[in-house]
């Protein structure tokens, strides 16, 4: 593992870790539970539970991007998304080749009105909704983790 300073941002308060990062954008759906908000979480490639993210695209803003990630990994079908991002983390993104790159994810808040079962990675990855506290616990990433556990 680097040495990489893990961190996490919420609202105004930003700490600039490596500018060499890459970047990455993720999506934070959220519903009404049973006695607290409810976290979707999905299984990444490599196993770990996470929040839907993925690369910027060409021609989409951040917000939008967040919004298809969501839809592509989770299949969201409508939801209201947050206009800039509610806050962020930095992470190590692995790739398949074995490198390693510290990656900054730009987090936006989705308010999930309707989901479905058929999505185009539905067949990859399985989906969770849990209460935040329970997704704090249940993510290993020390970044989302730290993320998250600021939302309290």
């Amino acid at each position: 593992m680097s040495n990489l300073d893990r961190s996490f941002w919420t609202g105004r308060e930003v700490r600039v870790v490596d500018p060499t990062a890459i970047v990455q954008v993720g999506a934070l759906c959220l519903r009404d539970g049973k006695d607290e908000k409810e976290v979707l979480l999905v299984k990444s490639s490599r196993g770990r539970w996470i929040v839907p993210k993925g690369w910027p695209m060409d021609g989409h803003t951040d917000a939008e991007t967040a919004k298809i990630e969501a839809w592509e990994e989770a299949g969201l079908r409508k939801g209201k998304v947050s206009k800039a991002p509610i806050g962020g983390y930095v992470t190590e993104k692995r790739f398949d080749d074995g490198r390693v790159a510290p990656c900054h994810v730009s987090v936006y808040r989705i308010d999930v009105k309707q989901m479905t079962k058929t999505y185009p990675e539905a067949g990859l990855r399985k989906r969770k909704w849990v209460p935040l506290k329970k997704a704090i616990k249940k993510v290993d990433d020390v970044g989302l983790r730290a993320f998250l556990g600021a939302l309290k």
